[in-house]
């Protein structure tokens, strides 16, 4: 059985081998930039312009990382 221990220590190791970080967590990036996208349409509606669509998905992923950094200051009891 694999330890969290051993876990940490193959994922550190998995990054100290890779050159390129920007490259290797894109997808990751252009994923949630389109959950955002995705949530922002739902939100707004089939009416909504490609430039409002926008300026909600930026303020849905401001409120996701707010809400992360709350979380990690204040974490609940």
């Amino acid at each position: 059985m694999t330890t969290s221990a051993d876990a940490r220590i193959a994922v550190l190791t998995s990054w100290a081998s890779t050159r390129d970080r920007t490259a290797r967590t894109a997808p990751a990036r252009n994923g949630l930039d389109e959950k955002f996208l995705r949530e922002a349409r739902e939100r707004l509606g089939p009416e909504a312009t490609d430039g409002e669509v926008r300026d909600s998905a930026d303020a849905g992923r401001r409120l996701h990382f707010a809400k992360l950094a709350r979380a990690r200051w204040h974490p609940a009891t």
